[in-house]
């Protein structure tokens, strides 16, 4: 017997088959990929809920953090700024203090060039006088001459 001869297959038949294999595959995989996207699909309704509670969870926990580190930063800024004002009152109370003296200096100046006597010159004054009200006295007493009765006040009449 003679054996059965086995058709050989030309080039183009062999592209066409293997080609098929090639779409085959493809098929599958598309199909695959289709499912598990359903898959994924049904999973994320299934915890939807549960995923949406934890995404809220977490969500609220990272605003008390950065409340907490806000909060912080503004107590930082708060007491920096408290500190700068306070350097700012000080540095104006010096200079309203500068402001002052200078006026002053330049209102004694002018009354000293009128011939208006100062506060010093005043004290002097007073002290020079009391001093001389006391040797008067002691004269007075020395000789024995009684003080001088002290006058009443003169009081000025209303018209």
């Amino acid at each position: 017997m003679s054996k059965p001869k086995l058709k050989k297959r030309t080039p183009a038949e062999a592209a066409v088959q293997q080609a098929q294999g090639v779409s085959k595959t493809v098929m599958d995989s598309a199909q695959q990929i289709w499912l598990a996207g359903l898959g994924a699909f049904a999973k994320a309704q299934q915890e939807g809920g549960k995923l949406f509670e934890s995404l809220v969870k977490e969500g609220a926990a990272l605003d008390a953090k950065t409340r907490k580190f806000t909060d912080a930063k503004v107590s930082e800024a708060r007491g920096s700024v408290e500190s700068t004002l306070g350097q700012v009152r000080e540095r104006s109370q010096e200079t309203w203090d500068k402001l002052e003296k200078v006026f002053e200096d330049r209102v004694s100046r002018s009354l000293g060039r009128l011939g208006i006597p100062g506060r010093d010159e005043i004290k002097t004054l007073t002290s020079r006088v009391e001093e001389l009200s006391r040797e008067v006295r002691k004269l007075g007493e020395k000789r024995g001459v009684a003080p001088a009765a002290k006058r009443p006040a003169k009081t000025a009449k209303r018209k």
